[in-house]
């Protein structure tokens, strides 16, 4: 592979050193991605319209009141929003290319407090990001997205757990030659933005063992889904033995993380001019809140199978609320695991 994963990560920010308030490692840290729903006017990042100059200091200055409600919640886990520097890499709007340098004092300044709060940031680009696109121009694109990312999250300091997550991508002709070009494209990616990028498996397209098998080929940390893995688990590998796998990808030096949601059940209603029509729910998309029960049981099976300790992002549409519902849950119904739930 050349040069080995942990020497990559040697490019990201030191300043990961654990403080004496740091969570202990034992905690699994429960987290949730970008909006909150909890509190009123706590926007996620500046998303005005390019003609009203949006810019990165204003969604800093939103995420310093973001990271106040999760210290008064004992959050420690939050997933930034993807455009947190709105059109940095447009590349028909140049004047918004320059943001990570005019803010660098204010991007310093929030990293200092994420630190303080020992809130652990990460970053999942959008799904235009394809490493494994046969387009040229597409895969230049991705690339400097991530290239802008790692930078974001430099700039704020953040240490090796400051991961990129992606996915695979598109089929295009089949999936072998997907995930070869996937391999081909992550070779092409700087050792600073390598250092920092895990994969993860989708509901469709790539299951965990095709992020697996790129794995063993780029030294790439690979992210346990465990609705994806319900939906998309040709070999039929239990959820326990998949979480296993997934987690002995990353480094020693790096703590894991995971994904977690319940899929839909509720009912589907199609409006149309004149008439409602009924469906069936769309299993691989994500419940308002979480089921406790399975999540209990995976959690407490990698306990007693003393599995490394990892962080788990909830993807439920209730964001926030449904992981103070779930935190609840666990101590209710599992109270010999709600101790290890941070």
């Amino acid at each position: 592979m050349g040069t080995s994963n942990k020497q990559i990560r040697q490019f990201c920010h030191p300043c990961s050193i654990m403080t004496s308030d740091t969570p202990p490692l034992s905690l699994m840290r429960l987290g949730f991605p970008v909006k909150v729903l909890g509190a009123p006017a706590l926007p996620s990042h500046d998303s005005r319209r390019w003609q009203n100059q949006p810019h990165l200091s204003v969604s800093l200055a939103y995420l310093r009141d973001i990271f106040l409600y999760l210290e008064s919640r004992a959050i420690h886990f939050y997933r930034l929003a993807g455009q947190l520097a709105p059109y940095l890499t447009h590349p028909e709007l140049p004047a918004f290319h320059r943001q990570l340098d005019e803010c660098a004092t204010e991007l310093a300044v929030v990293g200092d407090l994420a630190r303080q709060q020992r809130l652990r940031l990460t970053l999942h680009p959008g799904f235009f990001v394809q490493l494994n696109s046969p387009d040229a121009p597409l895969l230049a694109r991705s690339i400097r997205e991530l290239e802008m990312a790692a930078a974001l999250l430099d700039g704020m300091g953040l240490g090796q757990d400051g991961v990129i997550v992606v996915h695979v991508g598109g089929i295009h002709d089949n999936r072998e030659a997907g995930r070869a070009r996937f391999v081909r494209g992550c070779e092409q990616l700087p050792a600073p933005v390598r250092g920092r990028l895990v994969l993860e498996h989708d509901d469709r397209r790539y299951s965990l063992s095709d992020a697996l098998w790129i794995h063993r080929r780029t030294g790439v940390p690979v992210v346990f889904d465990s609705l994806h893995h319900r939906c998309l688990n040709p070999e039929a590998i239990p959820s326990i033995d998949g979480l296993r796998l997934a987690l002995a990808t990353w480094p020693a030096d790096v703590r894991p993380k995971i994904h977690i949601s319940s899929p839909r059940t509720e009912i589907r209603y199609l409006r149309q001019p004149g008439s409602v029509r009924m469906q069936a729910p769309l299993l691989n998309q994500h419940s308002d809140f979480l089921d406790p029960f399975p999540i209990i049981d995976l959690l407490s099976q990698a306990l007693s199978l003393s599995l490394r300790p990892f962080d788990i992002l909830l993807e439920a549409k209730a964001k926030d609320v449904a992981l103070l519902r779930l935190r609840g849950q666990i101590e209710r119904y599992a109270p010999a695991l709600y101790p290890h739930i941070g």
